[in-house]
């Protein structure tokens, strides 16, 4: 997607077209760190970091909210980082092909790179488990100021909220998407307005503007400013998402929307916020809620718990996102994949997927209980994934963008420096539940380095067991077998050997269809696959075809709307005189080959036997489909 609007015939359908691109990126990108003023100036105070909102204090800590929104945000993310678009789309694995392209062929930097974004991409996961569950609960949390006694109902009313989400995803954010831009729209002037009402009456926290206050915070705390780090960090909790979501809304309507309303909306809330502490220093038991004006707080429960809702939603879809092009580019087994728009391609749903966030999500909320206990936890998965990007967007720079040498390490150490003290400052905070994201990250890394490995395997002992497939042509040509009509398509993974589908077929049936076509497919490192290089077609005989269907990591591999796109290519199929052959490779491990440790065998192979077929995921009919088994040992 390009910054520029959809054309249009008039300025007004151009402007109207550009209205609607920034309202829906209100409403899916911004959510998340929209959200943060509830909890990130209560957490910044709690008593473990031994400070209180002393003037001098709240300066400090403003000054420190500002210039990280202001660094992290509109300088790294909104100004740098989504530069780095592949064919449009954001995110760690957009990314990652972005760097790993840059690198070359050196196969061991292109292995680093790919180790660094499966790391961001797990802590990614790792993140999307803890947003809904600590944004729902310091919406509900608001009943605590509003009527103390409902406290102990607010953990049964956040997962009687989340398990609604989790059921409603299976029916898309389509038809109640158009809500959503509206809905943040009015968050966010609410905030502004709340932050102005207290900033008229403690104006001098406008000074927080001046960085001064930040460094002079640092001098004066010692390891309690770093401790604070560690809850300051939070206000800029979803930057990715704004990375991640590119794709959706282009770079123009999210760099709009910040600059021109949600920063501003921010920055205000948060030094209301602090002009209330400033006279009210007891605010500080939860400032957001204290800053609301009595008639306005349980509107404003009300309207905080959609919009962490939306924030939770933004989320899911995001990881459902960043599953699928993990799915396409081998670093995760098959799984289903539902489309729930017929206009929005990108407006999909994955069940397993949402299961597994469902149960993590609320096993969370119920054992941690509190935001506070939450804010623990949350963090440090958020700071390691910034770090990553950060490393990524320096290999992009220097490669592909062609910076000087001396601007890339300038500007990655600043930027190192930045991210590595809130990566440090969160690391305190293991103990306290950061490691619950670690642990997290770690499965979630395993899974997808296991699998990617497991495949890896599995194709090094299909092309090293394969019969060679020239001399096997030359020998069907000199001593034909019995020949039946029609097409005969073998799925294979080397196009230099014979299928095992072939060769069993042969065997037991005696017999070869009149033209056999090897049909490899291939995911590129980019989103969408040009035009010129979706379909790569070599005749190796009279009857026998190799043809390679190539896909972007953002596309769903159709194998028959793909086939049907061949005829202009010189090789038509007529789908009703077409058989698909694949072999369905039974994972053995064994001790005599050096692969992978045993746990990780076995653990590959049971993700394999329940990957979803690879004829569902590239949607070959069934009643056209003969399925042969191999065993396959890694």
């Amino acid at each position: 997607m390009h910054d520029q609007a959809p054309a249009s015939s008039g300025a007004d359908n151009g402007h109207g077209a550009r209205s609607a691109l920034i309202l829906g990126a209100l409403g899916v990108v911004f959510g998340d760190i929209g959200t943060s003023p509830l909890y990130t100036m209560h957490e910044t105070f709690l008593p473990d970091h031994g400070l209180h909102p002393h003037p001098s204090t709240v300066l400090g800590i403003l000054s420190l909210v500002t210039w990280s929104l202001i660094m992290v945000v509109a300088v790294k993310y909104v100004s740098l980082v989504m530069r780095a678009d592949n064919k449009g789309e954001g995110g760690i694995m957009a990314l990652m092909t972005l760097a790993q392209r840059a690198a070359g062929k050196s196969v061991r930097a292109r292995r680093a790179i790919m180790l660094m974004a499966l790391l961001g991409a797990a802590l990614f996961f790792g993140d999307g488990v803890i947003t809904p569950s600590i944004s729902v609960l310091s919406a509900v949390e608001g009943l605590q100021v509003a009527a103390p006694s409902l406290s102990h109902y607010v953990v049964p009313i956040t997962v009687v909220i989340l398990l609604g989400l989790f059921w409603l995803q299976r029916h898309g954010t389509a038809r109640i998407g158009v809500l959503f831009g509206p809905i943040m729209m009015l968050w966010f002037l609410a905030l502004a307005v709340i932050g102005v009402h207290n900033i008229i009456k403690a104006p001098g926290v406008l000074w927080a503007l001046n960085p001064y206050h930040a460094v002079q915070f640092f001098m004066t705390h010692g390891a309690a400013s770093f401790l604070a780090l560690g809850s300051v960090v939070l206000c800029v909790t979803g930057a990715e998402a704004l990375y991640t979501d590119m794709g959706h809304f282009g770079r123009y309507p999210i760099r709009a929307a910040w600059f021109g309303f949600v920063m501003p909306a921010l920055l205000l809330n948060y030094y209301g916020q602090g002009g209330l502490l400033l006279n009210h220093p007891e605010a500080i038991a939860n400032p957001f809620y204290h800053s609301v004006p009595g008639w306005a707080l349980y509107p404003m429960i009300g309207l905080a718990t959609l919009a962490t809702v939306i924030a939770s939603q933004a989320v899911i879809s995001g990881a459902f996102t960043v599953c699928r092009q993990a799915i396409q580019l081998g670093f995760l087994p098959r799984m289903q994949v539902v489309h729930t728009s017929r206009e929005a391609i990108g407006q999909i749903f994955l069940p397993w997927v949402n299961r597994g966030l469902m149960v993590a999500v609320i096993a969370t909320v119920i054992g941690f209980g509190s935001s506070n206990a939450l804010a623990g936890a949350y963090g440090i998965a958020v700071t390691g994934t910034m770090a990553i990007d950060t490393v990524l967007t320096m290999i992009v720079a220097r490669r592909m963008w062609h910076w000087s040498r001396t601007v890339v390490i300038l500007s990655g150490l600043l930027l190192l420096v930045i991210d590595l003290s809130y990566f440090g400052a969160n690391t305190l905070k293991i103990p306290d539940g950061g490691w619950f994201p670690l642990v997290l990250g770690v499965l979630l890394f395993t899974v997808m380095t296991t699998w990617r490995r497991g495949r890896e395997l599995v194709v090094r002992e299909i092309k090293q067991g394969g019969l060679a497939l020239a001399p096997f042509i030359e020998n069907m040509t000199e001593h034909p077998p019995t020949r039946v009509p029609g097409t005969a398509v073998f799925l294979t993974a080397n196009q230099e050997a014979v299928p095992h589908a072939l060769l069993h077929n042969l065997k037991h049936n005696k017999v070869l269809h009149e033209r056999n076509v090897l049909l490899t497919v291939a995911i590129l490192e980019t989103p969408v696959a040009d035009a010129e290089e979706r379909i790569q077609i070599s005749r190796l005989s009279d009857d026998f075809y190799s043809l390679e269907l190539r896909f972007g990591f953002a596309e769903d591999p159709n194998i028959p709307l793909a086939l049907s796109r061949c005829t202009r290519e010189g090789l038509g199929f007529d789908m009703m005189d077409t058989t698909f052959f694949l072999s369905r490779e039974s994972i053995v491990s064994s001790e005599r080959r050096p692969g992978m440790a045993p746990w990780r065998d076995k653990l590959f192979a049971f993700m394999a036997r329940n990957a979803l077929p690879a004829t569902a995921f590239f949607q070959i009919p069934g009643n056209r489909l003969i399925e042969l088994g191999a065993q396959v040992e890694i």
